[in-house]
């Protein structure tokens, strides 16, 4: 019942769109109006004694065909075959005009617009929106060629046998031809298609792997210089001072392990199934470990932070603690033996961070190659932040942060 009622909905639904065809299927509509036009004015002309009945009252009787019914036989087959130039346009009205002529043609002249009729029903089935109307006009149109007094259909004559078997022939090459062409057409676009995906699966992996490189930066270089600093100290003063080199060596290990701590964290943008084990991401709050681990190291290190500290977004909180650690790493790593500030400012509108040191001497067995800072940029961008980095006027280097926020 209900794949009834499934079919009953295509055949009698609401009309979908209206046909709109190409220059193409005009031309081709008109040529083929045109030749049912002629064949069958051919055949009211040639034929005109088929027009006439030819038996009255039982008897066989010699009929002449006269000029009003050759007239008649004509106007017929005109108004049958020549709306055939609009059947997919105009498909239901195209039928109806062509079933009205077929409706006042004689029994004896079912010629003149049978093959018109077939047309203008096939295109009211395959071309009306309106499906409801179109199912019943076909249906009126079979009861009328076939009930309305034509009890045998029209022959065809011999000379038109070659025409009907290779007009389909060729029908059928054509449209297996159009088939094809369009078949190819489709695997060409859908290979253009899989290509064009790949090529963006290919470009989301590489910005994908630009941005954990960044993030395993942030992550690392703090915490391995911090313990390559601290390693050749405890190396310096493990004859002379061992109490220090242990003090040191503990520093070394504390390093490590965070480092190995953060390391999961980035790892787990890797394996999303495991972040629900790992701690959250550092932010504003953990400023103070970070400047105390900085600070173990023997770099002077102050924090100072000014306005009411109030909750921020975690990417900012993240953002800003990126720009604390990655200045900090800077900072030991080319201003050996300078003194640092971390500044964080809450202002009613946006969070300003800077750290700046007063100048040293670098460290010679490492080196920067400016990605870290570039990063910062990036990374802040998202929220709208921007990032200054310079040499002080006074000697030393700044680096300023400003990340809007919501107003309070």
């Amino acid at each position: 019942m209900e794949r009834l009622r499934h079919w009953a909905g295509l055949l009698l639904g609401p009309p979908g769109p209206i046909p709109r065809p190409t220059w193409r299927g005009y031309a081709f509509d008109a040529a083929l109006a045109l030749i049912v036009c002629v064949g069958t004015v051919d055949y009211a002309l040639d034929r005109a004694d088929d027009l006439v009945p030819s038996v009255v009252g039982g008897l066989p009787v010699m009929a002449t065909p006269t000029q009003e019914v050759v007239a008649f036989g004509v106007f017929l087959a005109v108004a049958a075959s020549v709306p055939l130039a609009l059947r997919r346009r105009y498909p239901l009205a195209v039928l109806w005009v062509v079933l009205a002529a077929t409706l006042l043609t004689p029994p004896e002249g079912a010629r003149l617009t049978f093959y018109a009729c077939v047309i203008a029903a096939y295109s009211a089935a395959a071309y009306s929106p309106h499906r409801g109307w179109a199912l019943a006009s076909v249906v009126g149109a079979v009861a009328a060629v076939g009930l309305a007094g034509n009890t045998t259909l029209p022959t065809v004559p011999t000379k038109y046998v070659t025409m009907l078997v290779l007009v389909p022939i060729v029908v059928a090459a054509n449209g297996l031809r159009t088939w094809k062409l369009r078949t190819d057409e489709s695997l060409r676009q859908l290979t253009a298609l899989e290509r064009e995906q790949a090529e963006a699966v290919r470009r989301a992996a590489e910005r994908e792997r630009a941005r954990i490189a960044r993030e395993l930066h942030d992550v690392v270089t703090h915490n391995v210089s911090v313990m390559v600093i601290q390693a050749g100290a405890a190396r310096k003063v493990m004859d002379t001072a061992p109490e220090q080199a242990r003090e040191a060596l503990l520093a070394v290990e504390a390093g490590g392990r965070a480092a190995m701590a953060e390391l999961r964290h980035v790892m787990g943008l890797l394996a999303p199934d495991t972040a629900a084990e790992l701690a959250p991401q550092p932010d504003l709050d953990q400023l103070d470990a970070l400047v105390g681990r900085v600070r173990d190291t023997g770099v002077p290190v102050e924090l100072t932070v000014r306005g009411r500290r109030r909750p921020v977004p975690s990417g900012v909180g993240l953002a800003a603690y990126r720009v604390v650690q990655e200045a900090l790493t800077n900072a030991v790593k080319h201003a050996a033996g300078a003194s640092t500030e971390v500044t964080v400012d809450y202002g009613a509108d946006r969070l300003r961070v800077e750290v700046t040191d007063t100048g040293g001497e670098p460290d010679g067995s490492t080196s920067g190659n400016g990605l870290g800072l570039l990063g910062l940029r990036e990374r802040l961008a998202v929220y709208g932040g921007t990032l200054r980095a310079g040499p002080r006027p006074a000697g030393g280097y700044r680096v300023t942060a400003l990340i809007p926020l919501e107003a309070p």
